[in-house]
């Protein structure tokens, strides 16, 4: 089993969305973007997935350039394409179109020596729900801070 170690994950994607579904997927890389990914330079706050001509593709990723990288360099935010079985992407063209959910990176992680993005299927907050998830969090907050109190 290849071992996982986590690069970055997408917290403003569990305030803003009901994660209904998450999948794993493979993506494009250059070899600077793998370098600078390594030195940690990613960041997947204003990224979504969309399905073009049945191939799938991330967009607004930025990764930042390589240091040492000269014209091998990519842009930062260019539109990288997703590595999924066609069976898995007609599957969440339909659930996407049919219900109205939206794709969004979740994580992005290293899988022995691969990259990877958690991409989740996911429906958009009301204001109302943020402030009843976050109303739990906190409540949950208390408890825990109490329950260690009595230790």
């Amino acid at each position: 089993m290849a071992e996982t170690k986590t690069i970055t994950t997408n917290r403003k994607a569990f305030h803003d969305y009901f994660v209904i579904e998450s999948l794993e997927a493979g993506i494009e890389l250059t070899g600077t973007e793998i370098k600078a990914i390594r030195l940690g330079g990613c960041n997947l706050k204003d990224s979504w997935a969309s399905i073009d001509n049945g191939e799938i593709f991330i967009k607004g990723m930025h990764i930042s350039p390589y240091e040492k990288g000269n014209i091998f360099n990519k842009d930062p935010l260019r539109v990288r394409k997703l590595l999924l079985h066609k069976k898995e992407i007609l599957r969440l063209f339909g659930t996407v179109k049919q219900q109205g959910l939206t794709l969004i990176p979740l994580s992005l992680y290293f899988k022995g020596s691969m990259v990877k993005v958690q991409l989740g299927v996911c429906k958009g907050k009301k204001l109302y729900d943020k402030r009843a998830t976050e109303a739990k969090r906190s409540a949950e907050r208390t408890i825990n801070r109490a329950m260690r109190e009595k230790e």
